[in-house]
């Protein structure tokens, strides 16, 4: 049987940036899991979702932000680190 071989397209080596994420891809996103990403957003430290029609998503901007403020934002960048010789 000679199964005909389907062409590579771009999407499918990278993936589509995108700006609203789903439930599931905003825990990922931010490196916990569905549940975890529930008592974030519960209690504040994550935003709220916004719906699109039947769909809820989150802005990965106001993601990025709320990660930011858990990590300390900028002031994480601002440390000077030593290295030992």
């Amino acid at each position: 049987m000679n199964a005909r071989a389907q062409p590579v397209t771009a999407a499918a080596v990278r993936p589509v940036p995108r700006r609203g994420l789903r439930r599931d891809e905003a825990a990922t996103y931010v490196g916990v899991s569905p549940s975890k990403f529930d008592h974030l957003v519960a209690d504040g430290r994550m935003p709220a979702s916004f719906q699109i029609d039947g769909c809820r998503v989150w802005d990965i901007r106001a993601l990025d932000a709320a990660f930011d403020a858990l990590a300390g934002g900028a002031q994480d960048d601002e440390q000077e680190w030593t290295f030992a010789p």
